[in-house]
C-alpha cells in the first residue's frame, strides 16, 4: 500500500546512461586535421600543421543524395572519389555514426544521409586507427556508466559536513568597449570625426548596458547564495519550510541516472522524516557490457546473466536509499531518525492494473548512520549497510524481491 505524503520531488537524470549507443560523436583524422562525427553540417575542413592556416569546403551533396545505398554506380563512385581526395589531402569531414544494439556501425553524413558502402570503405581506410581509438573510448564510457549504477552510494557526503559554502559568480564581466582612435584625415574632416565619435558613444553605451545587466545577474546570484548559506547555517535547524527547501536543493544536485520521484514528510517536528522513493523498474537497467574485437571497427555486446542483472539492480536500488539517507543526515542537522521505503510499479497479472511493490523499508537513527566509515565508501556494500538498521525486506541472495509492508508514517 502507498501512503500520502506532504511533498514530492521529481529529480531529473544527471548521469545519462546511453542504452542504445546511438548518435556517437567522435573526432578522428590525420595530424593537422580531424574527422568530426556529429550533426554539425556536411563540410570538409583541413589545416596545415604549425601554421594556424585552415580551409573549409562545402561538400557536393547532390550526387550523394541521388546515389543508391549500395552499389558502385557513377554517382556513388564520384562521391566516394571526392571523399577519398578530400581525406587524402588531410581534410576533415563531419559525419555521424550509429551503433546498433548488436554493436555494428553504420555511417551517415552530417545531414543524416547514409553513406554508401564505397564511402564507408574510404572513411575506414583513411581513419581506421583514429576511429578505433575513439570507439574504444566510447566503449569504456558505456561500461563505466554501467558500473556506476552499482556504486551510486560512493559519493555520499559525511553526516557532519553540514552547512553550505556560497559559490562565487562564475560569469566574467563583459569586456570594455573598444574605443576607435581617429586617423589623421578624420581629425581634419569634421563629418568623419563626428561619425567616429558617434560610433564610440554607441560602443560605450552598449558596454554600459551589458555591464549593468551583468551586475544585476551577479547581485541576484550573490543574494541567492547568501540566503542559502544563512538558511543552511541557521534556519534549517528549526524551520520546516527551510528544511524542505534545503533537502530539495541537495537532492536535485545529485547525478541521478534515471528520473526519480521522492515523497517525504517532515512530520510534526524537526526530529524525524519519512521518505518514499519511486524506484526504477528492473527492465530500465542496461543489461550488457561492451568490448572491441581486435581487428574490427565494431562493438561486441556481452549480455549480463540474469543473476548479474539482478545483482546490479539490487545494488542500484539500495545505493539510491543510501544517497538519500546521506542527504537527509548531512543537510538536516536536527533530524534524528529517518524512515525510508523504496517501491517500484508492477503490472498486476490478476487485474492488469499497476500497483506499488515495496522492496524495502528501513528505520535509521543519526547515531547508527554516523557509525559508517564514510572515508572508505568504496568498501561499503549498500545492501549489507541497510541490514545494520531496522529493516523490512524479503529478498533472495540473487536479488529477487517479494512484497513487504513498509513502515507507516507516524
Amino acid at each position: 500500500m502507498a501512503f500520502r505524503f506532504q511533498r514530492r520531488i521529481t529529480l531529473a537524470p544527471g548521469i545519462r546512461i546511453n542504452l542504445s549507443k546511438r548518435g556517437l560523436g567522435l573526432s578522428v583524422g590525420p595530424r593537422g586535421a580531424s574527422l568530426s562525427l556529429g550533426p554539425s553540417g556536411v563540410h570538409g575542413h583541413a589545416g596545415i600543421p604549425g601554421t594556424g592556416l585552415s580551409f573549409r569546403q562545402k561538400l557536393d551533396t547532390q550526387d550523394r543524395k541521388e546515389a543508391p545505398r549500395r552499389g558502385g554506380g557513377g554517382a556513388s563512385s564520384k562521391a566516394s572519389a571526392e571523399l577519398d581526395a578530400l581525406l587524402g589531402e588531410g581534410a576533415t569531414l563531419s559525419i555521424q555514426l550509429d551503433v546498433s544494439d548488436d554493436g555494428r556501425l553504420s555511417y551517415f553524413h552530417a545531414d543524416g544521409t547514409p553513406m554508401t558502402d564505397a564511402e564507408a570503405r574510404v572513411l575506414r581506410r583513411h581513419a581506421a586507427s583514429s576511429l578505433r581509438e575513439q570507439l574504444k573510448a566510447h566503449c569504456q564510457r558505456l561500461n563505466e556508466d554501467l558500473d556506476r549504477l552499482g556504486r551510486l552510494h560512493e559519493q555520499t557526503p559525511l553526516p557532519d559536513v553540514m552547512g553550505y559554502e556560497a559559490r562565487d559568480f562564475s560569469q566574467p564581466p563583459p569586456a570594455p568597449a573598444e574605443i576607435l582612435q581617429p586617423e589623421w584625415w578624420q581629425r581634419l574632416w569634421p563629418a568623419a570625426r563626428q561619425r567616429l565619435e558617434e560610433e564610440n558613444r554607441h560602443r560605450q553605451a552598449r558596454f554600459e548596458e551589458a555591464y549593468r545587466a551583468w551586475e544585476w545577474r551577479k547581485a541576484e546570484h550573490d543574494a541567492a547564495e547568501f540566503a542559502r548559506h544563512q538558511r543552511e547555517a541557521e534556519t534549517v535547524w528549526h524551520d520546516l519550510d527551510a528544511m524542505e527547501q534545503t533537502l530539495r536543493e541537495r537532492l536535485e544536485e545529485i547525478d541521478w541516472p534515471h528520473e526519480t520521484a521522492i515523497d517525504f514528510d517532515l512530520g510534526q517536528d524537526d526530529r524525524s522524516i519519512a521518505v518514499d522513493i519511486d524506484l526504477p523498474a528492473e527492465d530500465e537497467m542496461p543489461d550488457r557490457y561492451w568490448t572491441m574485437p581486435a581487428k574490427q571497427l565494431r562493438l561486441t555486446p556481452r549480455t549480463l546473466s540474469a543473476t548479474g542483472q539482478r545483482k546490479l539492480y539490487r545494488d542500484h536500488v539500495h545505493g539510491i536509499a543510501f544517497r538519500v539517507l546521506g542527504a537527509v543526515f548531512a543537510r538536516l542537522p536536527s533530524v534524528q531518525e529517518a524512515r525510508l521505503s523504496g517501491y517500484r510499479q508492477l503490472t498486476d497479472p490478476a487485474t492488469g492494473g499497476v500497483r506499488d511493490q515495496y522492496l524495502y523499508s528501513v528505520k535509521v537513527t543519526r547515531q547508527q548512520w554516523e557509525r559508517i566509515e564514510f572515508d572508505h565508501l568504496d568498501q561499503v556494500d549498500p545492501v549489507a549497510a541497510m541490514e545494520r538498521f531496522v529493516l523490512r525486506r524479503d529478498m533472495t541472495k540473487t536479488g529477487i524481491f517479494r512484497d513487504i509492508e513498509p513502515f507507516k508514517l507516524v
